[in-house]
């Protein structure tokens, strides 16, 4: 079994448990010898006509309009919690009971840094990922870095309200240092895809 989650950058690949990384270029001429199972993100890509869009099968119930189907298979691997998934940008998701109460979306760290070079030079930096929060910075650098984060600390603070706190994505594993009893799973999105295929009966 193959599955596939086509992002924004790039193709993550699960490969029977190996998971690797395609570039785009790569994804255009991979032919795998079993079924793949896709999800995409990016309209840009184009796919191949034989592989099975999980898009199509998924029952997800949520009254929020345009889920990106990425947050929606992150937030289908779980019954209960706040799912965050911080990659190109930071997504905040709560489920209850299997049901999507809704979420929001901050920009990904690397994009909250592009922000800040846009409005001056001097204020390019280098995320310090040993920023106190507990601390009043006394560096242009750390006062960056800590309305970065702190930024995103706030919100899941907010609506955790002492739910579990799952975390995904590349900047994921940064993100859930600062919450104890978090849980970091960077296959969070074919957790929800496996999920779906097994209640499909079809692995």
């Amino acid at each position: 079994m193959i599955l596939c989650d086509i992002g924004n950058t790039n193709v993550h690949i699960n490969e029977n448990g190996k998971i690797r990384t395609l570039s785009f270029g790569e994804f255009k001429v991979y032919r795998p010898d079993e079924v793949l199972y896709y999800i995409n993100v990016n309209p840009s890509v184009k796919v191949n006509a034989s592989f099975v869009n999980l898009a199509k099968k998924i029952k997800f119930r949520s009254t929020y309009t345009g889920l990106g189907v990425d947050r929606a298979f992150a937030c289908y691997s779980v019954e209960s919690g706040i799912v965050v998934d911080s990659g190109s940008a930071t997504t905040i998701d709560i489920m209850h009971n299997g049901i999507h109460l809704g979420g929001t979306i901050l920009p990904g760290l690397e994009a909250f840094a592009r922000a800040y070079e846009s409005i001056s030079p001097t204020l390019k930096f280098t995320l310090n990922t040993n920023i106190s929060l507990d601390t009043i910075p006394q560096n242009t650098n750390d006062a960056i870095s800590y309305a970065v984060v702190k930024s995103a600390v706030a919100i899941i603070n907010e609506l955790s309200s002492g739910k579990n706190i799952y975390f995904t994505g590349g900047n994921g594993a940064f993100l859930s240092r600062f919450f104890k009893g978090s849980i970091y799973n960077k296959n969070l999105v074919f957790d929800g895809m496996i999920k779906l295929l097994k209640e499909e009966n079809l692995c």
